[in-house]
């Protein structure tokens, strides 16, 4: 008896023994898939960092004109109702009056540096045209004129103040601004885009006033627990890596999903080129 009762225990503890070993097992090429795609997404964040550093690209981003903000300030108090609210998301205008023209002309970008650019304006419609496209019979907002002034928007460069055109919206005391110049022209990013990762890419929502902390949309699906965003700071970029984290068990939609996300730096964002890991290029 005392026999088998040993054969037994000796059964019993190596099978604990197998079933121990095979946990470990697990757990380690669990935390080296971890690490490893890991490894993955800083040697990318890594090689989009050094392609862009001292490039002539990022050369061309720092003397021109990129807005990394919406071009478009709306009335103080904004909306005074669901409706006007519906319409300006709707892009649903009525013009009731003449738009000022400026062919030929030119405005400045001026920033709290000193420099400036000077950049051809736009004309009043092209900048009513680029919002007022709904086409729906809902709610729509009524502009009665327009004038040239300015308004102040960040950009690559830091805040700038733009010529703008100052909207009269029927109903609202304060004008809807409009930025009248266009962006510089684009440029070719030094660093190719790779296969979009499980984060999707991202879309710059703002940048506090002491540039120490970035909020962008990241994409997500229905079966994980959300989005994170790693972040690769050098003197002279801030790369953005988009992963996600985490799985749900139940039945799966294909929806993405966009959450806002706060990545926080260790030193404001100044005048350094703010990329997108997945595109190589900077964050829209």
């Amino acid at each position: 008896m005392r026999i088998r009762a040993n054969a037994a225990a000796v059964s019993g503890a190596l099978a604990r023994t197998a079933q121990l070993s095979l946990v470990l097992v697990l757990f380690v090429a669990a935390s080296w898939t971890v690490t490893g795609c890991d490894a993955v997404a800083e040697a990318r964040a890594r090689q989009v960092a050094d392609a862009w550093d001292g490039s002539e690209a990022a050369r061309a981003w720092r003397k021109g004109y990129h807005p990394i903000g919406e071009a478009v300030e709306l009335p103080e108090g904004a909306f005074r109702n669901m409706s006007d609210k519906q319409a300006y998301g709707a892009q649903n205008f009525a013009l009731r009056g003449q738009l000022p023209a400026a062919s030929g002309k030119n405005g400045r970008v001026k920033w709290e540096s000193g420099d400036s650019l000077t950049l051809p304006l736009m004309e009043a419609r092209q900048a009513y045209e680029a919002v007022a496209r709904g086409s729906n019979n809902g709610p729509h907002l009524t502009v009665t004129g327009a004038k040239l002034g300015e308004m102040t928007l960040p950009t690559s460069r830091g805040p700038a103040t733009v010529p703008a055109w100052l909207f009269t919206l029927d109903g609202y005391d304060t004008p809807l601004k409009l930025a009248a110049v266009r962006p510089s022209k684009p440029f070719t990013s030094p660093v190719k885009p790779v296969a979009e990762g499980p984060g999707g890419t991202l879309q710059l929502v703002r940048t506090t006033k002491d540039g120490r902390s970035v909020t962008v949309l990241s994409g997500h699906g229905a079966c994980d627990d959300g989005p994170v965003v790693d972040v690769l700071e050098t003197s002279e970029s801030v790369v953005l890596s988009a992963s996600v984290v985490g799985t749900k068990e139940g039945p799966c939609t294909a929806d993405l999903l966009l959450e806002m996300v706060t990545v926080k730096l260790n030193r404001p964002l100044g005048d350094r080129v703010l990329l997108d890991a997945v595109t190589g290029r900077p964050v829209p």
